[in-house]
């Protein structure tokens, strides 16, 4: 059986390449891992040379000779001093997360000016996802159910704490995390590419010329209401660029390497 770091349709594949790429670059860094999970991500960057600080909310599912995970909730703040990380791995979690604006503050606040927040998730703003949400505002029509009580809640707290995991319950595209992560002192550094969806593909010669005018004609009348204001009109650009984005549009996830430029307090006084 293949594992999911061999297994090119896994995010753990991607993921291990994209790290190993940068092992000499990593070596040495304080790395923070959170959701840690079972550990893979944490294995990896500890064999690369990293000194790795890893957290869960339910830390009993990790399993890595060597390392401990440390229980946390990111909405409640990770136990760590500010500006102490080199880089941030955030892989699949922020999808799980009912307060993303809290946790993209928190990363900034634990991240060093000029470090790197990485962050993975299912893309919902590719073809597939928003025909999914169209036909019936759930994550992969025909297969899954829209979010519920039922399905939605992955895990909760044995111990009477409330503590609940909820599954794809706050998926996002790229235009809602970029704007997450920039008021919170966060610009892209870089967008990998991973895998293109047979589904997104099929679709793709139909719907993106509808996508491309739509969003052209919408891109034109932010811009003459802009009046002119060039801080409106580049944020306008970089917008519709990522809209019309062919990339985008038919990878499976979103792979995102962001850095920070700044506290989150001051890029908030800058918008």
């Amino acid at each position: 059986m293949t594992s999911h770091e061999e297994n090119p349709k896994s995010i753990k594949y991607h993921v291990k390449r994209y790290l190993t790429s940068k092992a000499d670059g990593l070596r040495g860094k304080r790395v923070v891992d959170l959701p840690a999970g079972s550990g893979v991500t944490s294995k990896l960057l500890h064999e690369l040379g990293c000194e790795v600080r890893s957290f869960d909310l339910f830390p009993e599912y990790f399993h890595v000779e060597g390392l401990v995970c440390e229980r946390a909730d990111v909405n409640d703040g990770i136990p760590l001093p500010e500006g102490y990380a080199d880089v941030v791995v955030c892989q699949e979690g922020i999808e799980h997360l009912a307060n993303q604006f809290a946790a993209f503050r928190e990363f900034n606040r634990i991240t060093k000016t000029g470090g790197s927040l990485v962050v993975t998730t299912p893309n919902y703003g590719n073809l597939r996802g928003r025909l999914s949400y169209l036909l019936g505002e759930s994550e992969r029509y025909l297969t899954i159910m829209p979010p519920n009580e039922v399905d939605t809640i992955w895990m909760n707290g044995q111990q009477g704490d409330g503590d609940i995991y909820f599954g794809h319950a706050f998926l996002l595209g790229m235009q809602k995390l970029r704007m997450l992560a920039v008021i919170n002192g966060f610009r892209i550094r870089h967008v990998q590419f991973t895998r293109v969806k047979t589904s997104n593909l099929l679709l793709f010669p139909f719907w993106y010329p509808w996508i491309v005018l739509s969003n052209w004609l919408t891109y034109r009348r932010a811009c003459k209401k802009a009046g002119g204001r060039e801080a409106h009109l580049k944020v306008y650009r970089e917008v519709f660029r990522w809209a019309i984005s062919p990339q985008l549009l038919l990878d499976g996830h979103l792979f995102v390497e962001f850095e920070k430029v700044n506290k989150a307090e001051e890029a908030a006084c800058e918008l």
